[in-house]
Order: C-alpha cells, then structure tokens, then sequence
C-alpha cells in the first residue's frame, strides 16, 4: 500500500536554488553513482551524445563524461543549480527544463543517466518521467540511473533543511517500467548511503543499468 499524499511542500527548482552547491557536498562521492559512470564510459563509443537529467552541479556526472570525450546535455528543474554547472563544466551545455515536459526525439541520445532526479514529484509523474527518459535512448543505447525506492507517495519530509514532499516506486515497479520501454535490464542493486555533514541519516539507494537493444 503506497503512503497517500499529504499537503504539498516546496517544488523541486525551489529546493535545489536554495541548496545550491550545498548538495554537491552532502552527497559527494557516491559509490553507486560513481559505478554507474564508469559503466557508461566503458559502453559508449566517442563522441556518445549523452543526457544527464537533473545534472545538478554538474558534478560529478556530467564533467565525468564529458571529461571522458561525450558530447553531454544536462537538464535541470532549479535555474541555480544550471548556473553552477555551466561554471564547473563548461564542456557541457547545460538547459533549465522538467523532465515532465522536455521535448526529445525519441531515441534522441545515445545515453540517458537520471541520479535521482524524480523524487520531488507525485508518484504517477515518476513512473511516466522514467518511461520517457527511457524512450530518449536510441538503439544499441545505455540508461544509468538511480533514486531513492519505496512504494511512496506524498510523504512529507525534511530534507537538507527543508520540508518536501516526496514520492517514488518500489525497485520491481522501476524495472517493470524500464522493460515495458524497451530496455534491458542488465544490471541492478540496492545499497544503503551515508550522506555526509552532521545528523546524516543512511539511506537506501537503487541502482540500475539498461540497454536498448540495437
């Protein structure tokens, strides 16, 4: 039984402006994360058009991969969060966009990687973003993403000092959905995460890679 909505809390672009480069601190170095881009640089040919969605900083997603020769587009809800990434990665281009309403050709990139960019959403909002991003993966394309599971919807929490209402799906209904668009699942794991900074509580984390058969 998912948990039913309560009042709503901040949006998305209102958080993120207001933690800024705070989350590249709290959530820096994320084993996972760091695992699924290594994937990607090891399955893409050069020059791999690649999509980061809420690319945040920037960092460490989008300079890695462009670092490693792609040609790299990141969307991102908070207007702050872009302008930090354009500083950081100036490789990269970098647009202010909702992954809800973004325009992208189907299989428009050869990569789409997601690192938890659809929590602050309702819970059906989750799983048509995901079958979106996973219809941009062209044929013979990767799709790395990660989120927090949980079959949850409108959980009021306090996240990074402010309140936010969150929702997700639980691990099995994230690959139903990958598989019903098309991907192959090749990969998937849970791990618990510690942030970092004072009172960080662990938190549970879902990991998956996909492929678009060619």
């Amino acid at each position: 039984m998912s948990r039913e909505p309560r009042s709503a809390g901040a949006s998305a672009a209102d958080v993120f402006d207001a933690v800024g480069a705070r989350y590249e601190e709290v959530f820096a170095d994320v084993p996972g994360q760091l695992a699924a881009l290594e994937w990607l640089t090891g399955c893409l040919p050069p020059g791999a058009r690649v999509l980061d969605v809420g690319s945040g900083t920037g960092r460490p997603a989008a300079e890695r991969l462009a670092r490693a020769g792609f040609a790299v587009t990141g969307i991102d809800v908070s207007a702050e969060m872009v302008r930090l990434a354009r500083e950081r990665v100036p490789a990269a281009t970098f647009h202010q966009a909702d992954v809800r309403t973004h325009r992208v050709a189907e299989g428009g990139y050869d990569a789409v990687c997601a690192f938890f960019p659809l929590l602050v959403m309702d819970q059906p909002e989750v799983e048509r973003s995901l079958a979106r991003m996973a219809s941009w993966v062209a044929p013979g394309g990767a799709f790395a993403m990660a989120t927090v599971p949980g079959d949850i919807r409108g959980l009021e929490i306090v996240w990074m000092g402010h309140r936010v209402t969150v929702s997700s799906l639980d691990v099995d209904d994230h690959l139903r959905v990958l598989r019903e668009a098309g991907l192959e699942v090749v990969h998937h794991h849970t791990a618990l995460y510690r942030p970092h900074g004072p009172g960080a509580e662990p938190e549970p984390h879902l990991y998956v890679h996909a492929r678009r058969p060619g």
